[in-house]
């Protein structure tokens, strides 16, 4: 895997380098913050190995600065500090990890693998988009070409799940289960009215339909402008 160590300590930097590369890993090293961060970004790493204490900007505004820029290895602090107090200000800068030094090197590669075997995180949607509709998941609201359009809470769910798969057919028998939560076909016309009114409020005062049936299959969210 692709390792960043950020070690002022050259005797510790070069016995961790070897260590590592011996294993078969490729290490990138800087003695500085600044250096760090500038070399972090430069290119992905599998995880991030960062001493707390080095010159110019330490370990934890490192590890801060790199994750307001949008990276997201998982992240080893190496300290001689041992306090609770500490270890909470690491994995409130963004850490995933804390060994304490003297450690040992076997210690280390352990923790490393366990980290490189984490699943990378999720990005959180906070916004759906297709052809002229946009919906805010975090405010609620949907607009059409800028036209704000106010959706009933069944109608915004049922929206959204069009949304997400915006140019696939969703099916009856989908919606269902998926807005309603029902594993039956309750044998009425729910869905139908509920894609009824929600295209009405879709389409009102614009010349082209929203929401495509497709004939003997479902609907589907028209993934196009116009």
């Amino acid at each position: 895997m692709n390792i960043f160590l950020l070690e002022d300590d050259t005797e510790t930097a070069s016995y961790l380098i070897n260590g590592l590369t011996e294993l078969g890993h490729r290490v990138d090293a800087s003695g500085d913050g600044n250096t760090a961060i500038a070399a972090i970004m430069a290119r992905p790493h599998d995880v991030l190995v960062l001493d707390r204490m080095v010159p110019q900007r330490d370990g934890l505004s490192v590890l801060k600065a790199v994750r307001a820029g949008g990276c997201n290895a998982p992240a080893l602090i190496l300290t001689a500090r041992s306090r609770i107090e500490d270890r909470v200000d690491g994995f409130e800068a963004g850490a995933d990890d804390y060994l304490v030094k003297p450690f040992a090197f076997a210690e280390l590669v352990a923790r490393l693998n366990a980290l490189a075997r984490r699943p990378p995180p999720v990005e959180t949607v906070t916004s759906l988009r297709a052809g002229e509709i946009e919906m805010d998941l975090l405010r609620r609201t949907v607009h059409r070409t800028g036209r704000e359009i106010d959706l009933q809470p069944r109608e915004f769910s049922l929206l959204e799940y069009l949304l997400r798969n915006a140019g696939k057919v969703v099916t009856r028998t989908m919606l269902l289960d998926r807005v309603w939560n029902l594993g039956f076909d309750p044998r009425t016309n729910i869905v139908e009215t509920h894609v009824s009114r929600l295209r009405a409020k879709l389409d009102d005062g614009f010349g082209t339909g929203a929401i495509r049936t497709v004939r003997g299959a479902g609907y589907m969210i028209v993934d196009h402008e116009g």
